[in-house]
């Protein structure tokens, strides 16, 4: 079960940063609402790996059988690697090459706000919100659970369903009596 865990999480790990490594240079032409799209969707492509490992344990380990337990395991296993390398690069970038992201993503919140006609009671109070998350992000702890929580629950879903699928019993054969 670790063998097919750890390639598998590799795998789906190594496409999750390599798709936030190509994508987010180009956030700032595409916009974080375009950019959010983006990426959530590399990171359903990259927790696809989560169904075909379960797949792969059930045919290559459990001779054509898994129990939604065992593959439930499986799946979970390589969301959490995947989740692990999502956190790292994002760690990596935003402490050694953006990290101004902060302040890029409050000012283009804020223009927002006002774009929308919000109250200076309501922008201040978002500023001071992203004051506040500003500071708090400076913390690689804080940063990083914040971060595991962005893909983490697509993972989970996706291990979910995939376990619920691939489960697969053995056939009880009823010996005929005569």
């Amino acid at each position: 079960m670790k063998r097919t865990i750890l390639i598998f999480g590799l795998i789906s790990g190594a496409i999750s940063s390599l798709m936030m490594v190509s994508t987010i240079p180009f956030l700032h032409k595409i916009g974080t609402a375009k950019g959010a799209i983006v990426g959530y969707t590399a990171i359903v492509l990259s927790f696809m790996l989560v169904f075909f490992g379960i797949r792969s344990y059930r045919e290559n380990v459990g001779n054509g059988e898994i129990t939604f337990g065992r593959a439930f395991l499986v799946g979970i296993g390589i969301t959490l690697i995947s989740c692990a390398f999502y956190v790292a690069t994002w760690e990596i970038i935003y402490f050694k090459f953006m990290p101004d992201f902060m302040d890029n993503y409050g000012s283009h919140t804020i223009e927002k706000l006002r774009a929308a006609g919000a109250t200076a009671e309501v922008i201040q109070a978002k500023i001071n919100e992203f004051n506040q998350l500003k500071e708090n992000y400076k913390n690689p702890l804080y940063n990083s659970a914040l971060t595991f929580l962005e893909p983490f629950p697509v993972g989970l879903l996706i291990t979910l369903t995939s376990a619920g699928i691939l489960r697969k019993k053995r056939k009880v054969q009823i010996a005929a009596t005569s």
